[in-house]
């Protein structure tokens, strides 16, 4: 293993941390997570044009993993989910030909052990034989079965989102007539046109199946998960089988706005469960989203207890069995030019380093590494620059330029993560953020071994 040391003397002052704030992507929506029998974390989101995984050992570092960009033909490729069946790795994905009234579910399956190798087979549309909009589709198996489960339209208009479910006779073929298990009916999800289910992820435990979905309009920050639950001895095809909860059990809470459309999956040791959900970057800020992790518990009627979205400024415990890291203050580095260190009422320390507003300042750590290799960085950063969607910090390693670290704006004081991968060689290297296009804040950032 490679590992980071803190060295009496270190010219930088650094600790061992065992946390990390909750952000684990600063742009993206509708993760989904799987965590592999190799050990490895298999990670996709929407990007709209295609589909991309990443692979990580890292549930914290995933953003830096090793990526694949899988081509899928026109157009709108939302929330991808990639699953293992029979020894065959298979995507799920939804997409249209530019025009939305066309979303429908596809298909592709690969048969390499990793799904970061090999060909990648389009086995075409999944559907029932209605063949209506259908969105989000997941893979639910239980008992020797597999099941299908979507969110949809009943006709052929945009009047409500419902959540059905099918038999499928093998990953890629629906064989039996969908049944809707869910339909928009409280409040909570009847306060936007179209009001809508959609999203649906299943978690099973001691017999009983949790479908939790996202309610209300994605755009909003009244997005929130709602739960209906079943019986693994049940008939799944019967819709009295399906009982849904009158309250959501995640929503908007300690300043945080629209929580949803998540995976579930375990630490690194699989001691531990963990949602990984999507959230809007700011109060309003609609399709502007960021993705979230946190560790959740089990209630006594074997549902989920998902608790309130992880307070933003708060760190929480690193995933059982993820990479400790060692975490640098921004404050604590050597500043050129006009670059200071000021106060933070949301800093990890109580300060930031800042204003690197010119193309001479900078802020530079010296980090000792035991070993050659790869690491994470997970910066913790702010963007507020008036008028820009994006700036980002030049960076450095031992006075070679190892690219753009990009800042999302979110305004300033409201902290995101900048997460990358740098090469380090054995002793001490040295750091340098460095002006680049627009403004950033440079909070803290840990390190840990790729």
């Amino acid at each position: 293993m490679l590992l980071l040391l803190i060295l009496p003397g270190a010219a930088n002052a650094s600790t061992q941390s065992a946390n990390f704030y909750n952000v684990v992507f600063q742009d993206g929506a509708d993760p989904w997570i799987y965590k592999h029998t190799d050990g490895f974390y298999y990670f996709t989101k929407t990007t709209g044009g295609d589909v991309t995984i990443w692979k990580s050992s890292s549930l914290t570092g995933v953003d830096a993993g090793t990526k694949r960009v899988i081509s899928t033909g026109c157009c709108n490729v939302w929330a991808p989910e990639i699953h293992y069946i029979n020894n065959t790795w298979y995507i799920y994905y939804a997409k249209d030909d530019g025009n939305n009234d066309n979303h429908r579910m596809y298909v592709m399956e690969n048969t390499s052990a990793d799904p970061m190798t090999g060909t990648w087979v389009n086995k075409g549309q999944i559907t029932d034989s209605t063949n209506r909009w259908a969105i989000d589709g997941t893979v639910l198996q239980v008992n020797n079965n597999l099941y299908f489960i979507w969110s949809g339209w009943a006709g052929t208009t945009n009047v409500q989102q419902k959540l059905y479910i099918a038999h499928m006779s093998n990953p890629w073929t629906i064989d039996s007539a969908r049944v809707e298990i869910a339909t928009p009916t409280y409040s909570w999800e009847t306060n936007t046109s179209p009001s809508v289910n959609e999203g649906p992820q299943v978690i099973v435990h001691n017999g009983v199946i949790s479908l939790v979905y996202s309610a209300s309009g994605s755009w909003t920050d009244g997005y929130c998960l709602g739960l209906i639950t079943a019986n693994t001895s049940s008939n799944l095809l019967q819709a009295s089988s399906w009982s849904k909860r009158n309250q959501p059990i995640f929503q908007s809470g300690n300043g945080l706005y629209g929580p949803g459309h998540h995976s579930f999956t375990k630490s690194p040791d699989g001691t531990e469960d963990w949602i990984v959900y999507h959230t809007a970057k700011f109060a309003g800020s609609g399709w502007n989203r960021e993705i979230r992790a946190q560790k959740f518990t089990w209630k006594a009627d074997n549902t989920p207890n998902l608790g309130a979205p992880a307070a933003p400024n708060t760190p929480i415990a690193i995933p059982s069995g993820d990479t400790g890291r060692v975490r640098y203050e921004g404050e604590s580095g050597v500043f050129g030019g006009i670059a200071y260190a000021s106060s933070s009422p949301n800093g990890s320390g109580g300060s930031k380093a800042g204003h690197i507003d010119t193309t001479d300042s900078y802020v530079e750590f010296d980090v000792y590494a035991a070993a050659a290799g790869d690491y994470v960085m997970s910066a913790r950063t702010g963007n507020g620059t008036s008028g820009v969607d994006w700036s980002y910090f030049i960076l450095t390693v031992n006075q070679t330029n190892a690219g753009n670290l990009y800042i999302t704006n979110k305004g300033w004081e409201n902290w995101g993560a900048s997460i990358t991968r740098l090469t380090l060689h054995a002793g001490w290297n040295k750091i340098r953020f460095s002006k680049g296009e627009g403004y950033g804040e440079l909070d803290s950032f840990d390190l840990f071994p790729a």
